[in-house]
């Protein structure tokens, strides 16, 4: 284990890697259960990772050294838990800033945490909130990002890395420490409250918003239009003239390529 530090204020001031690790976010979680000091903004980077996952349990291939898997350590005391989502909002508009600034390109946030380079998935986000009382005392953001790995097995969905957008070899420590400044600058925009300014930025990068794109619900195939997300997450779909809400899971984006 070895530590080193970034220049932001507080996001990788402390930053712990590890050679391998069952999952980076249930390593900060038992820390924080043994009642480790853990100071805000601490990240742990594994060089592998052995049990990776993503959002409902969905398992994370990376290749050891080639990739990024870590995770920051947040203490968003000041948010209420009704504003749960503007942390998933911030967090990963701080994802996709950095990434914009290391491939010159495009790169969305498919809803709710996902990152994509056109319909390619080049990373996620798995967020875990421990809460006390009405507020969240820990949040937890796993971060996975393809970056160096050029194969990846038939099972894996749409995959795409930095190297493939590149065509070169990117420095991973290089690229967690733009990602933990652009995610401090956006953390700091949720405690000053600019709820609006962000979500404003999350919608003007988001995956397939304002286009006509066809869709799976309820077993039925129909075409619409992602217009929105409201405030507790749930994405807003219009189809027909109607407007409807989905939450995660219960809606299929079908790629072209599907």
């Amino acid at each position: 284990m070895q530590n080193n530090t970034f220049s932001g204020l507080f996001v990788g001031q402390n930053l712990v890697t590890i050679t391998e690790v069952d999952s980076t976010n249930n390593f900060l979680k038992e820390a924080l259960a043994n009642s480790t000091p853990l100071p805000d903004g601490t990240v742990i980077m594994a060089e592998a990772q052995y049990a990776g996952r993503g959002q409902q349990n969905n398992k994370w291939n990376s290749e050891p050294g080639k990739n990024l898997t870590c995770s920051i350590l947040l203490k968003p005391t000041f948010l209420s838990l009704n504003h749960r989502f503007d942390l998933n909002v911030a967090i990963s508009v701080g994802i996709i800033k950095a990434l914009q600034k290391a491939t010159h390109n495009d790169i969305k946030i498919k809803w709710p945490n996902d990152i994509y380079f056109g319909d390619k998935k080049l990373g996620g986000v798995l967020i875990e909130n421990l809460v006390q009382g009405n507020s969240i005392k820990n949040a937890i953001i796993g971060i996975g990002l393809n970056v160096n790995q050029e194969h990846f097995p038939d099972w894996v969905p749409n995959p795409v890395s930095v190297k493939q957008i590149l065509q070169r070899d990117y420095d991973l420590k290089a690229l967690l420490s733009d990602i933990c400044g652009s995610i401090e600058a956006a953390y700091l925009m949720l405690k000053a409250g600019n709820f609006e300014q962000l979500k404003a930025l999350y919608l003007h990068n988001l995956y397939w918003y304002n286009e006509a794109h066809r869709f799976k619900a309820n077993n039925a195939v129909f075409e619409g239009t992602i217009t929105g997300v409201e405030k507790n997450g749930q994405l807003i779909v219009s189809s027909g003239g109607f407007a409807r809400l989905y939450n995660f899971k219960e809606i299929e984006f079908l790629n072209k390529h599907k």
